[in-house]
């Protein structure tokens, strides 16, 4: 900078020095926030250290099985691919070892003149080292290590620097822990109840939904008929057996039709459209899901009277408002409806014949112009004082 004073010119170097900084921090930053993953993020810790750092290159490991592995190498330098097939150990002998070891940074000016240094892959590409621990409270989870090709030591700026980094890193990298912790706890959690349960649960919109709410809903409720005299002959290892292939049947539909399945209960099934979340044209939904259900329990059907036994599928669906939210008692809940839309489709199921479904009059509604359906009558229906209109479903026009 011609014309500037020496200690104006080192204050603009320092000065820019911070803005580079401030850059890279910021760069770190935006990875962590983009939730592309965590690699994006490790890459940009490497890169920044090796920029900011004037290092030839860098690289991090995590820690696994009592090594620490490349996680991270911004060069594909010859040792690169060596240090990708053969792990660290957590010993003296390189860098990365030793800050894992001694859980501080380690400044080493020249591989040569360190005795301790025995890095069993090429060194004679460079000569200074950095090592720093990444420390979440007090474990360790990895390295950061720079290298640079010369015996130029690095600073203690830079040492503070890449520890900056390295806390940044231990951050992200609990971060996507967390969440994959989280996400495999929903797959978990997915296979014993609905997934939207399962995503309601760990959503922030969960508790108050949880706790109760009222929505405009179809319900559809399945009924095997025959299956009383069926479980009175049957021995319990046949029954388990027609109720399993039932189960997965009905199992695989439902989240094919964006059901929400509240519950299996022997041979009864109950299975609720548009909450948690919303299902366009949800009636429509309910009854597509009915003649899918229909269709596949023929088949199943077929099979089991080749051995004897006699089953049909009833399905009844209405559509109203109800309650949903959490129902049973701490230690063990479920998530359920109540209201008489629950109540009138779980009627209409009991008095469908077999391969019969039977809809209600705000169903048919709903549905009328997409659905062939044929006037049922007025059924009397137990716990409604009145007699409640129904229609059958014959087909998809």
């Amino acid at each position: 900078m011609a014309g500037v004073a020496p200690d104006d010119a080192e204050l603009a170097r320092q000065l820019e020095d911070l803005r580079a900084q401030q850059r890279a921090i910021s760069g770190v930053l935006r990875a962590v926030t983009r939730s592309a993953g965590l690699q994006p993020v490790l890459d940009e810790v490497v890169e920044a250290c090796k920029r900011l750092c004037r290092a030839d290159y860098g690289a991090l490991y995590l820690l696994e099985h009592e090594h620490l592995h490349v996680a991270a190498h911004n060069t594909e330098a010859v040792g690169a691919e060596w240090d990708r097939q053969h792990p660290h150990a957590l010993d003296r002998t390189t860098a990365a070892g030793r800050a894992a070891v001694t859980l501080e940074t380690v400044n080493i000016p020249d591989i040569r003149d360190d005795p301790e240094y025995s890095y069993g892959g090429p060194t004679e590409y460079y000569q200074s080292l950095i090592g720093v621990p990444i420390m979440v409270e007090d474990d360790l989870i990895g390295v950061v290590v720079l290298v640079r090709a010369e015996p130029e030591p690095f600073s203690d700026d830079h040492n503070a620097l890449v520890e900056t980094f390295a806390d940044q890193a231990a951050i992200a990298i609990t971060n996507a822990r967390l969440i994959d912790a989280v996400e495999r706890q929903r797959t978990e959690l997915a296979r014993f109840v609905s997934p939207q349960v399962a995503e309601l649960v760990s959503s922030s919109e969960g508790e108050q939904l949880l706790a109760g709410h009222r929505a405009y809903i179809s319900c559809l409720f399945c009924y095997l008929r025959g299956f009383t005299a069926f479980a009175e002959m049957a021995a319990p290892e046949e029954l388990f057996d027609v109720l399993r292939e039932y189960h997965a049947a009905l199992g695989e539909l439902i989240p094919r039709h964006e059901g929400t399945l509240e519950h299996f209960a022997g041979d009864g099934v109950m299975v609720f459209f548009n909450d948690p979340l919303p299902v366009e044209d949800h009636e429509l939904q309910a009854v597509r899901l009915a003649l899918a259900a229909q269709e596949r329990f023929a088949q199943l059907a077929q099979g089991w009277r080749k051995r004897g036994t006699e089953l049909g599928l009833g399905i009844g669906i209405g559509a109203g408002y109800a309650t949903l939210g959490r129902i049973g008692f701490e230690g063990r809940y479920d998530y359920g409806a109540l209201g008489p839309v629950v109540n009138v489709a779980s009627r209409f199921s009991t008095q469908a014949a077999a391969g019969q479904i039977l809809i209600g009059q705000r169903v048919f509604a709903a549905v009328d112009e997409a659905v062939e359906t044929a006037p049922a009558g007025e059924l009397d229906l137990k716990g409604f004082s009145r007699p409640v209109a129904a229609y059958e479903v014959r087909g998809l026009r």
